[in-house]
């Protein structure tokens, strides 16, 4: 496998495992977890500081049936099985990909929409730039197939760019293969250009 060089933040990580994080980017951070060890681990850790961390917190009452549900589960299997990226999405809904870009493609992924938040896969052509654009909210990404690279390095499978509103880039997609990428994005995509506010209105980005 191509080795992943680009993660999620520890702060993510840790949001991730307290369940902090909002659905749309906890799709694509276990999406990318999924690749990588190293942040499967991490997250592990992390939940295992909550679990200490909770240990010491004065006891609070139990709901009324809590004891009937875990004796529901006595001589279940807990052991979550490792769970491989082409299972991450099987509990939604994915769309048709449509055309939003010549050499880009988009579908749509049922993840519920918080806080103008949505998920999708995009695929893009080799040797496609992307226009020049920012962002009104974040863009988290994790590549699944090909590789695209801006001016903060290159990304291929498993690797996790994770944007907000400060960043301005206009990705390269890399020779060789087509880009798939998972992404949560909130908020809208803003281009730079004239020419790209110039076509924006036309376009389903």
């Amino acid at each position: 496998m191509t080795s992943i060089t680009h993660h999620p933040t520890d702060e993510t990580l840790a949001a991730f495992a307290s369940g902090t994080l909002d659905e749309a980017r906890s799709v694509v951070v276990s999406m990318h977890m999924s690749f990588c060890p190293v942040c499967n681990n991490k997250a592990r850790r992390y939940e295992a500081i909550g679990g200490a961390l909770l240990d010491r917190t004065s006891p609070a009452a139990m709901k009324p049936d809590a004891l009937q549900k875990v004796l529901q589960l006595i001589g279940t299997d807990l052991q979550a099985p490792a769970v491989k990226p082409e299972g991450l999405l099987d509990h939604y809904q994915l769309g048709k990909w449509r055309w939003v870009w010549p050499g880009v493609r988009q579908r749509s992924i049922s993840v519920p929409v918080v806080s103008n938040i949505k998920v999708f896969m995009l695929r893009a052509e080799p040797g496609i730039q992307l226009p020049h654009h920012k962002h009104t909210g974040y863009e988290w990404t994790c590549v699944l197939e090909g590789a695209f690279e801006h001016q903060f390095g290159r990304y291929g499978p498993g690797d996790f760019d994770e944007a907000d509103e400060t960043l301005e880039h206009k990705p390269t997609i890399c020779e060789g293969a087509a880009c798939v990428c998972l992404v949560a994005l909130q908020g809208n995509i803003e281009f730079q250009s004239g020419w790209g506010r110039l076509i924006q209105p036309l376009l389903r980005l």
